[in-house]
């Protein structure tokens, strides 16, 4: 008894939300009990009675049912091949739907506002309505941060750098002098904006002179960065991240260089100098492109490759390195499953071939 009251009074501390309330935000429609309540989101494989989860990807439906989830978002036209207890939602995209609840109601980023002490804002930055500067941060002269936007301790702005409105700088982010970051725009911790680009002339005695980089970096809206990435500053002009990017952890991406809209980018890719990555492109972890090449709109590129030249028809999938087309990667491979076969094969032959040279 002791401990259903444990329980009940832990349920009680957390967000509690019924599946009519989910279905009327989120626009779905329900299959079961309207007034199920959930106090928690899960996976699927780890939902209890008190969860809500989500079902959107075919090679899952065998969890799904087994799960123990109180309420569980499905595509519309989704339909069961066993009984189910939970109460359904059905929506056209349960996994948007369940990102939507997770921001609304069980997102961890409280709201701030306001300047902590030990913040360093100059007299000659202008700072928008509902701003939050933590301790520690510095904000340079001219610099700019709009309204709404949250400025982590640890934080740098550089002289005559923009922050646009509701965007999120989170501890450690670097921001050099003169670089523009648009409105809801999310840099995660260590991210260096703005850095030199990797500008060096030779000159006869076998050393190298530095380059000024005066251009800087564009990141125009809705762009999330993560952790401990490097936006190089142009060498001259810009360095240019488009609208809707997203950009995992650990990303390179050099001087004046270009990522095109909505396009995202797993960990550790590295873009070289003046490439320009088209819209809508997906990127695997660890490419890595050349530098001075344009990559078409659309394209999908494997993990681990090397695009070593432009690809130019839109929409297609490449992988290996140097990139294929997948197709013919495919059959590559294949092929070299092969080789320890056909190496057997051609020993055996050269030997046939020898014991024939020596007959009489």
């Amino acid at each position: 008894m002791r401990v259903n009251r444990v329980i009940r009074c832990f349920k009680h501390c957390m967000k509690s939300l019924s599946a009519r309330e989910i279905a009327e935000f989120t626009g779905g429609l329900i299959e079961g009990d309207a007034e199920q309540v959930i106090y928690k989101v899960d996976r699927l494989e780890e939902a209890d009675a008190g969860s809500l989860a989500f079902f959107a990807n075919p090679k899952y439906e065998s969890q799904l049912y087994s799960s123990k989830a109180a309420v569980v978002l499905v595509p519309s036209q989704w339909q069961p091949a066993q009984p189910v207890s939970f109460t359904i939602i059905r929506t056209a995209n349960p996994y948007y739907a369940f990102c939507m609840v997770l921001d609304r109601y069980f997102n961890p980023n409280e709201h701030r506002s306001g300047i902590e002490d030990g913040a360093s804002v100059s007299p000659f930055a202008k700072i928008g309505e509902d701003v939050y500067i933590g301790h520690s941060a510095y904000v340079s002269d001219e610099a700019e941060i709009g309204e709404g936007s949250k400025v982590y301790p640890q934080v740098y702005v550089g002289k005559g750098a923009s922050i646009g409105r509701n965007t999120i700088l989170y501890p450690g982010v670097v921001v050099y002098a003169g670089c523009k970051i648009g409105n809801d725009c999310i840099i995660h911790a260590g991210t260096v904006i703005g850095s030199d680009g990797f500008g060096f002339a030779p000159i006869g005695d076998g050393s190298y002179a530095k380059i000024p980089q005066i251009g800087n970096v564009i990141i125009e809206d809705r762009v999330e960065i993560g952790a401990n990435c490097s936006i190089d500053r142009a060498t001259m002009g810009s360095t240019i991240i488009r609208k809707g990017v997203k950009l995992d952890n650990l990303i390179q991406v050099a001087h004046n260089a270009e990522i095109g809209a909505n396009t995202v980018i797993a960990a550790q890719t590295g873009i070289s100098g003046s490439t320009k990555v088209g819209s809508r492109c997906m990127i695997g972890g660890q490419v890595g492109f050349v530098g001075h090449i344009t990559v078409a709109d659309g394209t999908q590129i494997g993990a681990q490759s090397g695009v070593q030249k432009a690809i130019t028809e839109e929409n297609q999938q490449w992988i290996g390195s140097p990139v294929m087309p997948l197709k013919e990667a495919f059959k590559a491979q294949v092929l070299v499953r092969r080789l320890p076969d056909l190496q057997a094969r051609i020993s055996e032959l050269e030997k046939k071939i020898e014991q024939l040279e020596k007959r009489p």
